[in-house]
């Protein structure tokens, strides 16, 4: 006869989390202004007063949903389709490709770090201040790239590269038949014309 071996029951979701997963999904489809405290304790199934024990409002909620998508998008860039690149064209072009695939989906709402600037043009707003955080850092890891491409000018290939893929943000919000579909091509072209011959 075989032994019953007890299984430990999966741990339930803390509310903090059932919050912090209820806003992203909510921030990120209708814009963090839009979605009202009350839609996001009825989407998590809390109360208000959970939601407040847990954040001191909803500005800290909105900072502490960018810092989720902040580490959601390092995991995507660093290791673009699950991937390791060693080569720093490759490692570019890969994101690119990956995310101009995902912006020309229906749903697609773009970054929300840069929406969140859109947002909210308060310097002193936490969440601006996350967003602001993520750009300088993400800007000074492509202008490390482009050195590594062999640049000739990586602080501009860097910053091309940033326009780029900022401007994949907002048209992919557009249509799905925009000039998102091209931002590979524009890459490549960017990076051939910036990199030394030879």
């Amino acid at each position: 006869m075989k032994k019953k071996v007890d299984t430990p029951a999966a741990a339930p979701i803390r509310a903090a989390d059932r919050i912090r997963a209820s806003a992203g999904e909510l921030f990120y489809r209708e814009g963090i202004r839009a979605v009202g405290v009350d839609e996001v304790v009825d989407r998590a199934g809390v109360t208000k007063p959970s939601l407040y024990r847990s954040f001191a409002s909803k500005d800290d909620l909105a900072a502490a949903y960018l810092r989720d998508y902040d580490l959601d998008f390092w995991e995507k860039f660093e290791h673009p389709g699950g991937k390791s690149y060693s080569n720093a064209r490759d490692h570019v072009l890969a994101y690119i490709g990956e995310l101009s695939a995902r912006a020309v989906r229906k749903g697609y709402r773009g970054c929300g770090l840069s929406n969140a600037t859109v947002e909210y043009p308060s310097q002193e707003n936490p969440a601006r201040q996350v967003a602001e955080a993520h750009k300088k850092v993400f800007r000074k890891r492509l202008r490390e790239l482009a050195a590594a491409m062999g640049a000739r000018q990586p602080a501009v290939l860097g910053d091309a590269l940033l326009l780029l893929i900022e401007g994949i943000y907002v048209t992919g919000q557009q249509s799905e038949d925009g000039p998102a579909q091209s931002a590979l091509t524009v890459a490549k072209l960017l990076i051939d014309a910036s990199v030394k011959a030879g």
